[in-house]
């Protein structure tokens, strides 16, 4: 899947412009690499499509996880979206993830956050 295809399919799924399905893509992807360890980044870095690689910040730190209404809250003030609009989208964004790399890479990075997570991937 190429970038394109991607943010217009998470646009679609979320009920979002491209232009804000492209920016909480980068902004889930950036909150998320904050809440796992630098290790886990690095191994969750080569399986993201090449076009994603950038957006995921590396720290030489360890895991801070947050809990996922704050995460939630987190993302609506950086990207100016609605707390519905950023639970839909970040179901979409890590669905289409699913589908644009390997699935199992992922699930592993996001088993290592809060469980509540789980309420926003079905989202």
């Amino acid at each position: 899947m190429d970038d394109k295809t991607f943010y217009a399919t998470v646009a679609e799924r979320a009920g979002l412009s491209k232009e804000e399905a492209q920016d909480l893509t980068r902004a889930v992807l950036e909150a998320i690499a904050r809440q796992l360890p630098s290790g886990e980044i690095d191994k969750l870095i080569p399986t993201l499509p090449d076009w994603l690689e950038n957006a995921v910040p590396r720290h030489g730190g360890s895991a801070h996880p947050i809990k996922a209404s704050e995460f939630v809250r987190n993302l609506a003030r950086r990207t100016g979206l609605k707390e519905d609009e950023v639970r839909r989208g970040v179901g979409a964004v890590l669905t289409s993830l699913r589908e644009a790399m390997e699935p199992r890479h992922l699930d592993h990075a996001l088993a290592l956050l809060p469980k509540d997570y789980r309420e926003l991937q079905a989202a």
